[in-house]
């Protein structure tokens, strides 16, 4: 259920039964020829509505800037710092518990965003110890990714415009991919790139990060619903212990 739909007058009997928000964050940032610049947006939006259908929660506005250091050189990426996205993710937290909600998901389509979110989930979780915060960049995806992946990973942490996240966007926003711009780029990403401050366009002028054309929507389903079920499972748990709780 859509949070912004509803009206005032509505809304507190809705947040008391449902209890759980859940907040799309994503970014705006280069994605190659073949994919939008709001990319992470749409996938962490589409899966957001899916996720309350799921478990019956309510999803919120997307948050639509995050921390693109990374590609900040690349046109159209759009960057704000650690501490901003940090500052009003807490907020957000904070209007949440004093809204009655006690389930707060951010969930995540753009992995720079990551070290805010948790940094931002630690502190909620010290000054909000009711607030359950959960930070979700597709987890429970691991086995499904080996079983659909035709191509090595570039990097042990990184995928970007690539087999798997164009394979993403087939699935759950198609009408926004352009498969015949898609390209192949296997840039070679050096230890180093971990170890120190590396701007993207030291090893890729494309911001593709693989082979974008295996991409197909039968993959992105298989990932992508693994992830689903993942998320799924954790937050119903939470929502059974706080029923628990209650009743107790």
């Amino acid at each position: 259920m859509d949070y912004q739909q509803q009206n005032a007058y509505d809304i507190g009997e809705l947040i008391k039964r449902k209890g759980c928000a859940i907040l799309p964050v994503g970014a705006v940032e280069a994605h190659g020829p073949h994919l939008p610049l709001g990319t992470d947006n749409l996938l962490a939006e589409r899966l957001a509505e899916r996720l309350a259908e799921l478990t019956d929660s309510l999803a919120l506005p997307t948050l639509p800037y995050g921390q693109v250091w990374s590609l900040q050189h690349f046109p159209g990426s759009l960057s704000v710092s650690n501490e901003a996205l940090i500052r009003i993710l807490y907020d957000i937290g904070e209007s949440l518990v004093r809204q009655g909600f006690r389930i707060f998901v951010m969930l995540n389509g753009h992995l720079g965003n990551m070290p805010a979110l948790k940094d931002a989930a630690r502190m909620l979780y010290n000054d909000h110890p009711e607030l359950k915060v959960y930070y979700f960049f597709y987890p429970g995806t691991g086995e499904a990714i080996s079983r659909i992946r035709e191509t090595p990973s570039t990097h042990a942490s990184y995928f970007h415009a690539c087999e798997l996240e164009t394979s993403y966007m087939l699935y759950l926003a198609e009408e926004y991919v352009d498969m015949d711009k898609a390209i192949r780029d296997i840039p070679q990403i050096g230890l180093e790139a971990d170890c120190t401050p590396t701007p993207w366009e030291t090893f890729t002028s494309s911001a593709v990060l693989g082979d974008a054309t295996l991409a197909t929507k039968e993959k992105g389903e298989q990932v992508i619903e693994a992830s689903l079920a993942a998320m799924t499972a954790m937050i119903l748990g939470a929502k059974q212990r706080l029923q628990q709780r209650r009743e107790a």
